[in-house]
């Protein structure tokens, strides 16, 4: 049952979209500014040991660097839960972001690695608490779907991208030259703006929006049976965990036992959340269906994000050593190199936003798999440039920086296909009462891939520099075959979408 509408929203436009669209614009700029500014120097931080770092080696900085990022986006699934059953997506977004702060304003605090990673967690929680319901609620002030909507969160996607440029250049700038904790403290802050721009201009143009939850039924044991199978699975999972250390195929003690653990547990957790919502979430035969499309998008997009999210790691470590860095005479934080991800976006955003309305009006179908498959070609095609950069790098001399930045333009135009178009897609496809869940779910498919890209950046040593080309050329194999293969399946995936655009 869903709540009684007291609080209409405020009925006044901007650019044709409602002014509710705008608000989450600049809240969810500024956490992005946080989030993406503190990655952005989270694993030089990690591996310095000359300018006050945590002085780790490749191999351990990379695994918890993974597991943080991977965490941020695998706790959207119970934020999604908590949303959808207590809070509603508008008061998660609110304690999320004040969680977030709470985080940065801690790694802020110069200290010992034991409150440090206490400050990542408390980031991580927040996130996963703000990340998905503040796409759900985007996706409620357009219920007609659609073009529309799907324009809508490709303008809601640049501000995601407006507050990463942002952040990665004054975080990454005040971490690299002033101080690594001068660049955290500035993340805080700009979750602070944020939040005062929810709470201030949400109330006017939001209406009720967001403020959904999920009345329990009482007419069948349902919520007792689901309740015993969270129990069962979460057990399960625990089981798990003590058989790989007992056996010895995993070290938990380690920072890279604990991330392979880690994406041992997410994958486990994404599969069994599908099977749980198709055999026992209540689904009629079309929504089953959607929700299948949906784990196909989910496995998509993890294979995206591993290759995407090695902007903050592999090739983050290629641009520190490998890359020449003098601009005019002057030495850039290698850091700025992540600055062409969000400055691409910004720019093409625009441009795919109105050739999705230009085609919708002339019924020229675009359809969402083709979509995705067009994404992971192009992160095929922008990981084979990296394969002749990092051949040209074991000769000894620095690279041009065009390798990079052309790298760059081409999982951009790839993330574009994918990323604005799997938030519209989810929004869509889900039914209404999983709908934070399943939002949730596909931040969990980014978490996966933030974690494959950690763990593929502890390869990148000094002792290993010759194995380069070959583990980009995996990357770059992986996503031209993932990419040909869901072509094959696109004509069937959108026929079990049940008319859904």
């Amino acid at each position: 049952m869903e709540a009684t509408i007291n609080k209409p929203a405020s009925t006044a436009t901007l650019f044709g979209h409602p002014v509710g669209l705008f608000v989450l614009f600049f809240t969810e700029m500024w956490e992005r500014f946080s989030y993406y500014g503190m990655r952005a120097i989270l694993l030089l931080f990690l591996i310095d040991n000359v300018r006050g770092g945590m002085g780790l080696n490749e191999a351990e900085g990379a695994a918890i660097y993974g597991i943080y990022t991977a965490s941020v986006y695998l706790l959207s699934l119970p934020g999604g839960w908590i949303a959808d059953n207590i809070l509603g997506q508008r008061k998660s977004i609110w304690y999320g972001g004040l969680i977030i702060m709470l985080g940065h304003i801690i790694l802020a605090i110069p200290s010992g690695p034991g409150l440090f990673y206490a400050g990542l967690c408390t980031v991580a929680m927040g996130t996963g608490l703000l990340k998905p319901n503040i796409s759900s609620v985007v996706g409620e002030l357009y219920p007609e779907g659609g073009a529309r909507k799907d324009a809508a969160f490709s303008i809601f996607y640049m501000g995601i991208n407006l507050g990463s440029l942002l952040g990665i250049s004054i975080v990454g700038f005040l971490g690299q030259r002033v101080g690594w904790h001068y660049g955290f403290g500035a993340a805080a802050i700009a979750m602070g703006l944020g939040i005062v721009t929810f709470q201030t201009f949400g109330p006017r143009y939001l209406g009720e929006h967001g403020n959904y939850v999920a009345r329990p039924t009482t007419n069948d044991g349902k919520s007792s049976t689901g309740n015993r199978s969270l129990l069962l699975f979460i057990a399960s999972l625990v089981v798990i965990m003590a058989v790989l250390q007992l056996t010895g195929i995993l070290d938990l003690t380690t920072a890279l036992g604990l991330a392979q653990a880690m994406g041992t547990i997410i994958s486990l957790t994404a599969l069994s959340y599908f099977v749980y919502i198709l055999t026992a979430g209540g689904l009629d035969i079309v929504e089953k269906k959607r929700v299948v499309v949906l784990f196909v998008f989910f496995l998509a997009s993890a294979m995206f994000w591993a290759g995407n999210e090695q902007q903050g790691s592999s090739l983050q470590i290629f641009a520190d050593r490998f890359t020449n860095l003098n601009l005019f005479g002057w030495q850039m934080p290698s850091s700025w190199f992540q600055n062409l991800n969000p400055a691409f976006v910004l720019s093409f955003s625009p441009i795919l936003a109105m050739l999705w309305i230009f085609l919708a009006n002339r019924n020229i179908n675009f359809s969402v798999p083709a979509k995705f498959a067009t994404s992971l070609l192009l992160l095929g095609t922008a990981y084979v440039i990296m394969v002749f950069a990092s051949r040209l790098a074991l000769t000894g001399t620095r690279t041009s920086p065009i390798y990079l930045a052309s790298t760059y333009l081409f999982f951009t135009l790839g993330e574009l296909f994918i990323s604005p178009v799997g938030l519209s897609a989810f929004s869509k496809l889900s039914p209404k009462r999983y709908t934070s869940q399943l939002m949730g779910i596909w931040f969990v498919g980014t978490s996966l891939g933030n974690l494959i890209a950690g763990l593929f950046a502890g390869g990148f040593d000094e002792k290993n520099v010759h194995q380069m080309p070959e583990l980009f050329q995996s990357v770059a194999y992986f996503g031209l075959g993932a990419g040909f293969l869901l072509l094959l399946f696109t004509k069937s995936l959108q026929k079990w979408m049940g008319g859904i655009k």
